[in-house]
């Protein structure tokens, strides 16, 4: 009987090397994670937010808030709620059927533009009317249209995660280590889509610049946040705007003042680090059950940048105890928006709380 249990047990061994891993990795050597220091010094602000249950559902990935002061958040099963301006009153606003609503912005019009993962970039009216403006570029179909953000001119610059991975398996994006994310702007006067960036690292949040003379973009899975020029001498042109951050940059918002709001949902995770190294290992990693593979760590963490990418403040929940996940942050007012892609609410903190 022992010699059969052995047997079984290297039987099961050897398939599980030599079966194919569901990712093509390749090898990278982080940076030191030099972890909470400095501008990131760890407090206990965010554990002051008041939280917004949802009736039903969660992760409100993105979060906007309208002319009336309405709060809107996109959901899991594809709804978009809405919530009164003090968060009591809350009902369904749209539902995109077979879709998952994550980064959200009113135009000029009134009209929400949503980056959908599996729909694409759409519009939704006043009155809930959903209007696709784009799904592909040059023949690559969106495979996770994520974050967006709206110039005074009426350009949607947004990101489209990975060409490769759905939003259900972005862990895979991020431990494969290949550069499958796209910066692209839309031109709704033109209805023309064009790419601004290739390969990026799991391009995630978007925001443009007061001027609107840049516009950034997040790579997550190099936990850096890249500068793209739109005008100047620097047009076309991309560089580094901060990087080897502390955890994973998700969301980013600008409030046009000169301040940008970034939204960590994670802190790094020292598993995932250590085996970006060796693609081997990546490999048999993701062959694991889920719940087996380097995850989330729990925390609420927000940092606001000035335009020349410096830190200018960091807001931490340290044990996730009152919010977690954060996913976006939008100024509006004297609010701070927090979403998450996971928690069952939507947040908010004044922001002469943060002082």
């Amino acid at each position: 009987m022992k010699k059969l249990i052995a047997v079984v047990i290297v039987v099961f061994l050897a398939w599980f090397v030599l079966s194919p891993a569901p990712i093509d990795p390749v090898a990278w050597q982080p940076p030191e994670d030099e972890g909470f220091i400095g501008p990131f010094a760890e407090n206990s602000v965010l554990t002051d937010a008041e939280i917004f249950p949802l009736v039903d559902g969660a992760g409100p990935e993105d979060v906007a808030v309208d002319r009336y002061g309405r709060i809107f958040g996109g959901l899991h099963d594809g709804r978009i709620v809405r919530y009164s301006y003090d968060g009591v009153l809350q009902e369904t606003f749209v539902t995109i059927e077979g879709g998952r609503p994550l980064g959200l912005h009113f135009d000029a019009n009134g009209n929400l533009i949503v980056a959908d993962a599996w729909k694409g970039l759409l519009s939704v009216s006043e009155e809930g009317e959903i209007t696709v403006l784009s799904t592909e570029h040059g023949g690559r179909p969106f495979a996770f249209a994520d974050d967006l953000d709206i110039a005074s001119d009426g350009k949607i610059y947004f990101s489209d995660a990975s060409d490769t991975y759905n939003q259900p398996d972005y862990l895979l994006d991020l431990v494969e280590g290949r550069p499958h994310g796209r910066l692209l702007v839309y031109d709704p006067a033109t209805g023309q889509t064009d790419m601004l960036l290739d390969e990026l690292y799991f391009a995630n949040g978007i925001a443009l610049s007061q001027n609107e003379d840049f516009v950034l973009v997040n790579e997550t899975g190099r936990y850096q946040i890249t500068r793209y020029w739109l005008k100047g001498e620097k047009a076309g042109t991309s560089d580094v705007f901060i990087d080897n951050l502390p955890g994973f940059p998700d969301g980013v918002s600008a409030n046009r003042e000169g301040t940008f709001w970034l939204a960590i949902p994670s802190p790094r995770n020292p598993q995932m680090d250590n085996m970006h190294p060796s693609p081997f290992m990546k490999g048999l990693v993701t062959k694991l059950p889920t719940w087996l593979q380097p995850g989330a760590i729990k925390r609420g963490l927000v940092v606001s940048l000035d335009e020349a990418g410096n830190v200018t403040g960091a807001y931490h929940d340290p044990e996730g105890e009152r919010v977690y996940m954060v996913t976006s942050v939008q100024q509006e007012g004297e609010f701070l928006y927090l979403g998450s892609l996971e928690a069952p609410f939507v947040a908010r903190i004044r922001l002469d709380q943060l002082d």
